[in-house]
């Protein structure tokens, strides 16, 4: 069973979560219904980044991924021939 300690944690990941998410969806969904001179838009930055900031995250994590295959497939490879 988990520690008191685990579930505050796993709220406060959840909770970000959500926050992200309802922000990156005002961002993208509503955003762009909203009059350019309107207040609402400085609390954004421009719409081009709302691509190129998940591309960025996504490419990263999948040479994160990639490299760390590799290197147990390097690591497996190697303790086969020496054996």
């Amino acid at each position: 069973m988990g520690s008191i300690s685990d579930r505050a944690l796993g709220a406060a990941l959840i909770g970000i979560a959500m926050s992200v998410f309802v922000y990156y969806s005002l961002w993208v969904l509503v955003l762009p219904f909203v009059d350019p001179s309107h207040p609402f838009q400085a609390y954004f930055p421009p719409p081009e980044w709302a691509i190129r900031i998940p591309v960025f995250l996504l490419v990263t994590a999948v040479s994160v991924v990639i490299t760390f295959i590799s290197l147990v497939m390097i690591k497996s490879g190697k303790k086969k021939k020496s054996t």
